[in-house]
């Protein structure tokens, strides 16, 4: 497996100190209830302190919970999602009851202690896990030890070389096609794609989906009869260097802004996710077996000019060999 989508060993820390924590406070709510209630400026009369002990007792059966998920933080993420989850919602009810004056002030310090803390560390591994499933059985999980240049064909039965040797391609690594920048990206290529085959380049299209499947969706951006090749498992995309992207470059606050901008405001919207969402697009000029140079995004966002990029790069020197 590739050592970067393995869980990294603070998760499991993390994990083992939530549920030693939840323990210990779900025993004192159960042992002492009085005593534990009174440090928290609550009234410990009987039928209180019985309700503070299947409190306890919850937050006891969570600090179980968190110990087993410690052993395989990724296998155990829906413990570690449920678990987040209380810890949100804690918050929002003592805020509710902070306004309805129903609440001390004072219980403040256990949602500090019990909730907030562990906000991030836990959203944190709820993102590895899910960049880790995303990524099973495909090129980011275990590379391949083939060669998918001359295994994955287009839609019309060539594969790249076989382009590529007539002309310099224009490679463009499409995102999932639920993404509204990949939609935009399609959009964009269409109506540039005079100028980028008037410039010598033809137009391979690489995406994670079904070529048949699919057909309607690239027709849509009238582009249906470009070659396109279906990589569901990343295997193109791991060959010319286009990893998963971080929790910055596809979901940072310049991509949102982007999002609305492209989803909302130019009409692209937001379909529902097929492929790895966490796949980084890419645009190459590749020609006779060699990647003369291209644009790699930054963010996923990122806007190339494809008609510039043909023009410029079309006829460059060689930079890298695939």
């Amino acid at each position: 497996m590739n050592s970067q989508l393995k869980s990294r060993p603070w998760m499991r820390t993390v994990l083992l100190a939530a549920g030693i924590y939840n323990l210990l406070w779900g025993a004192s709510a159960v042992l002492v209830p009085q005593k534990s209630l009174n440090l928290l400026g609550l009234e410990s009369g009987a039928p209180i302190a019985q309700l503070w002990q299947c409190i306890g007792m919850i937050v006891g059966v969570y600090g179980i919970g968190y110990l087993i998920a410690s052993r395989d933080a990724y296998r155990h993420w829906p413990i570690t999602l449920v678990g987040l989850l209380g810890k949100v919602l804690g918050p929002i009810g003592f805020v509710f009851s902070i306004n309805a004056g129903t609440l001390p002030t004072s219980v403040g310090w256990t949602i500090i202690t019990n909730d907030l803390i562990w906000w991030l560390p836990l959203a944190a591994i709820l993102w590895g896990a899910l960049r880790y499933h995303q990524s099973v059985n495909t090129a980011h999980d275990t590379p391949e030890a083939d060669d998918p240049l001359s295994e994955l064909r287009t839609n019309q039965g060539n594969i790249l070389d076989e382009l590529a040797n007539r002309q310099p391609q224009l490679v463009m690594f499409l995102r999932h096609a639920g993404c509204s920048f990949c939609r935009e990206a399609l959009r964009d290529l269409s109506r540039q794609r005079a100028e980028i085959e008037a410039s010598g380049c033809g137009i391979v299209l690489v995406h994670m989906g079904d070529n048949d499947h699919d057909a309607s969706f690239f027709e849509k951006y009238s582009m249906g009869d470009v070659p396109r090749i279906a990589d569901p498992h990343c295997r193109l995309y791991r060959l010319f260097g286009l990893d998963l992207g971080s929790f910055t470059e596809l979901l940072g606050p310049r991509v949102w802004l982007r999002g609305f901008i492209a989803a909302v405001l130019n009409g692209h919207g937001v379909g529902r996710l097929r492929g790895n969402g966490f796949q980084m697009p890419g645009a190459y000029i590749y020609h006779c077996g060699q990647i003369r140079g291209g644009f790699q995004h930054a963010l996923a966002c990122d806007r190339p000019d494809y008609a510039e990029l043909a023009e410029r790069i079309g006829a460059s020197p060689v930079v890298k060999t695939v």
